[in-house]
């Protein structure tokens, strides 16, 4: 019983850790939006590297009523945390393929819920971006999945299937291209 009480300690600590850590990802991004630094025009504000667990932007999908803020980073403590923008790849609405993953069992529990046509809007440093989905599929785990883009592509990510017990055998990936953007201080 011991043993059970401090695995639920743990547990309920790494989930109330990480709760905190949400929040305050978001209220560092409201705050950004607030005071005007999201807006302020700056030639490379938008191809800047970020560290690690910093807000990169944030992702509405209303209809799954998913609204987050999204932080750099795509490891075990960043994707407890938020989703996650994977290092390297294009933000989005910039030239590229921008990818965002976040766990079947957090914030993207709903993401099977998406159709072909459903919007996604993302907001970054670079400005406002509406997409649509064109694409939805399944890829086996450690099968290539993600690929290199030259115009603006929005991937998103999450282990399939999403109601599944243990490690989930295969990735569900969806693709967005742009709608309309928006972008910031212009």
């Amino acid at each position: 019983m011991l043993a059970g009480a401090c695995l639920l300690l743990t547990v309920g600590y790494a989930y109330g850790a990480s709760a905190i850590a949400r929040r305050h990802a978001r209220a560092t991004w409201t705050a950004m939006e607030a005071n005007g630094s999201l807006t302020t025009p700056d030639s490379g504000v938008s191809r800047r590297s970020f560290a690690r667990g910093e807000p990169v932007g944030r992702i509405d999908i209303p209809s799954i009523d998913l609204d987050e803020v999204f932080i750099e980073g795509v490891g075990d403590a960043q994707l407890a945390v938020a989703p996650g923008h994977l290092p390297q790849s294009a933000l989005p609405g910039e030239p590229g393929n921008a990818v965002i993953s976040a766990h079947r069992d957090r914030q993207f529990h709903a993401l099977d819920q998406l159709s072909l046509g459903d919007t996604i809007v993302t907001e970054t440093y670079g400005g406002r971006t509406t997409w649509v989905i064109v694409a939805r599929r399944i890829v086996e785990r450690g099968k290539p999945a993600l690929f290199s883009t030259v115009e603006p592509t929005l991937t998103l990510t999450t282990c399939w299937p999403v109601r599944y017990v243990g490690p989930a055998p295969d990735r569900l990936i969806i693709t967005a291209k742009v709608l309309e953007r928006a972008r910031r201080g212009v």
